[in-house]
């Protein structure tokens, strides 16, 4: 508000005192002026605050927010997967499966683990003239072993039970090599038969497995051999009930190809 100012003391003879009056008109005209600039201040400082744009104020996630993004991701996904589900499946079954188209090789060898599906294949293609032998290393054998000699029971290893198998598929005795020393895994089997492969000259394999164990021990084999002018080519048994387009319908092939990745992934890191 303009401060109200002091009026002049009137002279008693003149009735007007002159130096107060020029005084009170020029404090008069300095206020007036003061005015004026106070009111232009404001004007502008208005038409500032008018002319600037309005902008919204930024909106920060909360959490029910977030919740609500990370439940519609979710069902997204959900939709997603049970639309693909079968192709997504049947093609994590077909990755683990490696099959060569075949040729006569020097050697054939039956990797250890299911000996009736394994050595039915192993069979088939001795049969088929292949290859003139089978070879197959020796499975470790399994706690209490020890205890069950020493009662006198006779449990048989699984190498006897494939010799057995093999001979009643009509393999000749002599056409079978069965290796004496352990193994345990199938990087250890890589290794043995790289060292009977270098003793008896063979410059050709193929290489009879479960169809879900193809994969690993293709990748094992050719890690093991990579040094070696060595041919080697892969047959899944198809004496067998596994399907890629399928699998995931029965447990026991549920389990198995779940076992099978998580060897595939130790492997990848330990050995290959």
């Amino acid at each position: 508000m303009k401060k109200a100012l002091k009026r002049p003391k009137m002279d008693p003879v003149n009735n007007l005192n002159p130096e107060e009056l020029s005084k009170w008109l020029e404090e008069q005209e300095y206020a007036s002026v003061a005015h004026k600039d106070a009111l232009k201040e404001r004007g502008r400082a208005e038409t500032n605050v008018e002319n600037k744009p309005i902008e919204p104020e930024g909106r920060k996630l909360t959490r029910p927010g977030l919740l609500k993004w990370i439940i519609f991701l979710l069902f997204i996904a959900y939709v997603l997967i049970s639309y693909y589900r079968a192709p997504i499946l049947t093609s994590v079954g077909r990755y683990l499966v490696v099959q060569h188209s075949l040729k006569k090789a020097d050697l054939i060898i039956c990797l250890m683990g299911n000996p009736i599906e394994r050595g039915l294949a192993a069979a088939e293609l001795y049969e088929q003239r292949m290859a003139p032998r089978i070879l197959f290393a020796r499975e470790e054998l399994p706690d209490g072993i020890e205890v069950l000699k020493q009662k006198g029971v006779h449990f048989p290893e699984t190498r006897d039970l494939l010799k057995m198998m093999l001979q009643g598929l009509g393999v000749p005795k002599s056409d079978l090599v069965a290796s004496e020393q352990f193994v345990h895994s199938t990087y250890d089997e890589a290794k043995l038969m790289r060292d009977i492969v270098h003793i008896e000259g063979v410059h050709s394999l193929i290489i009879v497995t479960s169809p879900t164990h193809t994969r690993r021990a293709w990748l094992t084999f050719r890690r093991v051999f990579e040094k070696d002018n060595l041919e080697i080519m892969m047959m899944p048994s198809q004496y067998t009930d596994f399907k890629p387009e399928d699998w995931w319908k029965k447990g026991k092939y549920l389990k198995e190809v779940i076992i099978e990745y998580q060897k595939l992934i130790y492997y990848m890191l330990r050995y290959l």
